[in-house]
């Protein structure tokens, strides 16, 4: 059974025909949580080239989860698994080694312990109910929980286990499923709600405990609680370790034909703030990183009229500084950023967005403060 996987997932792909081989066996299944996005999935999305297949990372912490594991761990994505689980959790798998499923496991996951606040994330709102998806590559009976973290916790130290909620806040047991197995698109599906009064960075844990064997998955999804839909950041965009070595370019030489109009597939870690219902609202996510300064890129979403020209204004949370901006002209007071849409940007058509970009000098500012959106 372990040669031929290592057979599929270096091809990177599985016929049914072969998939219906794999299912039936009592070795290891497959799978990891996609909605919100477990770190070896969307790193996995992040890094895989489509043209090549190879895996070269643009997040700078998928980047650095690859380099100590090496590209074969997102070849593997969704074993994350420990074949002798049988669904425990503290006492077993040892702190700061929760993401990874500790050691024992058929791979090397342990760059993914990696305390870091720049792995790709999912933006949700608390109390609200989502529909949470996990990938049933191999199909078996199971109980699947969720836990959330503390609010104590924070991205800058590896999860321990007294960081999560002692209950889970949701469980289900052998949820419906489309598609699969043996893709990356079929899934198990269910509704969850989400716990209330949570608000910015967190950890959805997740547990998949087979019921027809020990074999047991764990899973870190990075979330943020900030009003968002489901969108996610960090993806293909960056998030690289050196700042960009050429300038950004400013206004283009002509405007954009049309505005887009779907929603961002990213979303970001401050927002929205604004009138989401009319009006405009404005998102902030950090895109790249590197000692002594970032990058950031703004989202101005209209809602469901048309906005014709906008404003977007914060405050940095420390000292940082303004050092360079895109697609918008600023100005600063203090620790006050002023922007308004340039000449060829402000009409945002409903529910669609432009987006404008920042280069700053100082600690990196996961958020920014007071944030707001005026349409003009």
């Amino acid at each position: 059974m372990k040669r031929r996987f290592l057979i599929y997932a270096v091809a990177g792909i599985v016929a049914a025909g072969l998939a219906a081989v794999v299912a039936p066996t009592a070795a290891q299944a497959h799978g990891a949580i996609q909605v919100p996005g477990g770190r070896t999935w969307l790193c996995y999305q992040d890094g895989r080239n489509p043209n090549t297949g190879a895996i070269e990372p643009k997040n700078a912490a998928c980047a650095a989860a690859i380099a100590k594991n090496g590209p074969n761990a997102l070849y593997n994505w969704f074993a994350v698994l420990r074949s002798d689980g049988a669904g425990r959790m503290a006492g077993f798998i040892p702190d700061g080694e929760l993401c990874s499923g500790g050691t024992g496991g058929p791979y090397d996951f342990s760059g993914f312990n990696l305390a870091r606040n720049d792995w790709p994330v999912t933006h949700l709102t608390s109390g609200r109910t989502i529909e949470v998806k996990y990938n049933n590559w191999a199909r078996h009976p199971g109980t699947f929980r969720l836990y959330i973290t503390k609010d104590s916790w924070s991205p800058t130290r590896a999860l321990a286990w007294n960081d999560l909620e002692p209950t889970a806040f949701d469980s289900v047991t052998n949820p419906a499923e489309r598609g699969g197995p043996g893709t990356d698109d079929g899934h198990y599906y269910w509704n969850a709600t989400l716990p209330s009064g949570k608000s910015g960075r967190h950890l959805i844990y997740s547990v998949w405990q087979r019921s027809d064997s020990n074999e047991t998955f764990y899973n870190c999804s990075d979330v943020v609680f900030d009003g968002g839909n489901g969108e996610v950041t960090g993806v293909g965009g960056g998030g690289t370790t050196t700042p960009p070595t050429t300038t950004p370019t400013t206004n283009p030489t002509t405007p954009p034909t049309t505005s887009p109009t779907t929603g961002p597939t990213t979303g970001p870690t401050t927002g929205p703030t604004g009138n989401p219902s009319g009006g405009c609202s404005a998102m902030y996510n950090i895109t790249s990183a590197w000692s002594g300064g970032f990058q950031a890129e703004l989202m101005v979403h209209a809602g469901a009229t048309a906005v014709r020209n906008w404003e977007v204004s914060f405050t940095w949370p420390g000292s940082q500084t303004l050092q360079q901006l895109w697609s918008g002209q600023a100005t600063t007071t203090g620790s006050l950023v002023t922007v308004k849409n340039a000449s060829w940007n402000g009409s945002i058509a409903p529910n669609s967005y432009v987006t404008f970009g920042l280069l700053a000098n100082g600690a990196t500012a996961p958020s920014v403060n007071n944030l707001t959106c005026t349409a003009g």
